[in-house]
């Protein structure tokens, strides 16, 4: 196809008649979706907060009580040198 030709049917299809009409409601539905997606994302957003705190600050307790850091006390004594 050469470059004529394909300015042709570029012409063509930009020429053909577009959707007859547009649904009156058309708007009031893209507006109650849109916002129901906000809400439903600022819930989500929320909920995932209150996961990622719950989860802070049961690790934080965790390692208050449990001490990880802390070299466990020996089971056994250590041996006696130098008598």
């Amino acid at each position: 196809m050469n470059r004529q030709e394909r300015e042709a049917a570029a012409r063509r299809i930009m020429e053909r008649a577009g959707p007859a009409t547009v649904p009156p409601d058309l708007y009031a539905q893209v507006l109650r979706r849109g916002g129901r997606k906000l809400r439903r994302r600022l819930l989500v957003r929320r909920v995932a907060g209150l996961l990622l705190l719950a989860a802070v600050v049961a690790f934080t307790v965790w390692a208050l009580t449990a001490r990880p850091w802390v070299e466990p006390p020996s089971r056994t004594t250590p041996p006696l040198t130098g008598w």
